[in-house]
């Protein structure tokens, strides 16, 4: 019986997986095509920009929504309605000849992205207990993998059919595979581990919701700091504009990699001591780039890796230290999308304020409040269970 469990699980994880290959696809065609789109709307790039603000309103809007859904109805339901708005909406992109109608349907794709996202991470969870931070880890490179597959569809349907319109349709299809091994396993249940058991839920502590809400907004409003705004700072620094966009690259090269390493990590050490070299690893490269002790290419490797598994680890650890459901998923959500658009919006004002040699600061600033996060989580669990 409990092999068959087991079986179970592996069969559910690997669905998850696929489906965070789609989300990461679907999330990362937006950028290489955004010159397209703009020439197919008539549109200056200026005004395609407003897609990533539709995208995160769809986001936020996704992130409540879906954790209500996932507590009330069956998850592979739930995930099942998503996949089949993002792959209508996947399809829909090419015949959105207007910018208005192509900002809904970006919006509704934003939408029924993040609901996947933090419906998989829900139901992954439920699944596997309190081992899964491994898991967790897996989901998300599947998702950096997603985003770095998708160029190579988009060059390749520009290639065969000359069209980006083939690159979508494409995913979209890639997502409606999804719906027959959604429908064909059992939806997990809150509660449960991999052996079956029922372990005693965690205390209930809105302190620790708190502080992990702030975290997740801290984090993810750092990852796309770094990854909107080094090439920028690069160029101001004086780096040639061809090698200042590589550090992206670089960057989510080192961090997709990042989650692949955190996996054997966390079979061996404890999300806590993982989190901590990794903010210890972001605070000294952020430090380094400020006293020009780094070059440029090694801090994005560096802080791609420290960056790596702060999230997975993170969500796994909230796992044992709060009882997880759909609604705490989605709380979790919006705070990592509040963070996304609030910390990288503030970053040009302070640059343009305070210079270049503010950007470092910033990074080691948001580095340094994560610490303080993870010792005011530390000292919540020690006043009480777990």
């Amino acid at each position: 019986m409990l092999a068959f469990a087991t079986r179970h699980h592996h069969r559910v994880t690997l669905t998850y997986f696929l489906a965070f290959l789609a989300i990461g696809m679907s999330g990362g065609l937006l950028g290489p095509a955004l010159p397209h789109l703009a020439e197919m709307t008539g549109s200056s790039m200026g005004q395609i920009a407003i897609l990533f603000t539709a995208r995160a309103l769809g986001n936020m809007l996704g992130s409540v929504v879906s954790g209500m859904l996932v507590d009330r109805f069956p998850g592979h339901r739930v995930l099942i309605g998503m996949a089949l708005l993002m792959a209508a909406g996947l399809a829909a992109v090419p015949f959105s000849q207007a910018l208005a109608v192509l900002t809904a349907v970006v919006f509704l794709l934003g939408f029924a992205e993040v609901s996947i996202n933090a419906g998989a991470n829900t139901l992954l969870l439920w699944t596997h207990g309190t081992a899964s931070p491994p898991w967790i880890s897996a989901l998300h490179f599947c998702f950096g993998l997603g985003n770095m597959l998708v160029p190579l569809v988009l060059v390749a349907a520009l290639a065969l059919t000359g069209h980006v319109a083939w690159a979508f349709w494409a995913v979209a299809l890639y997502c409606l595979l999804l719906l027959k091994p959604l429908a064909g396993q059992a939806s997990p249940q809150p509660g449960r581990s991999d052996g079956g058991e029922r372990p005693s839920p965690p205390p209930r502590d809105s302190w620790r919701l708190a502080i992990f809400l702030l975290m997740f907004g801290l984090y993810v409003g750092m990852e796309i700091t770094f990854a909107g705004w080094i090439t920028a700072y690069a160029t101001l620094s004086g780096m040639a504009p061809g090698d200042a966009a590589l550090l992206v690259t670089l960057f989510w090269l080192t961090l997709s990699a990042g989650r692949l390493l955190a996996i054997p990590l966390l079979r061996r050490f404890s999300p806590w001591r993982v989190l901590r070299g990794c903010l210890v690893l972001g605070l000294a490269t952020a430090l380094g780039l400020h006293l020009g002790w780094l070059p440029l290419p090694g801090v994005a490797l560096l802080f791609g890796l420290a960056a790596s598994a702060i999230f997975p680890t993170l969500f796994g650890l909230s796992n044992r230290l709060m009882a997880m459901n759909g609604r705490t998923t989605g709380l979790i959500f919006l705070a990592a999308g509040s963070g996304a658009m609030i910390v990288p919006s503030l970053t040009g004002p302070l640059l343009e304020w305070a210079g270049t040699r503010a950007f470092p600061l910033l990074l080691a600033g948001l580095v340094g409040l994560l610490m303080l996060g993870l010792l005011a989580l530390q000292a919540r669990v020690k006043r009480g269970a777990p």
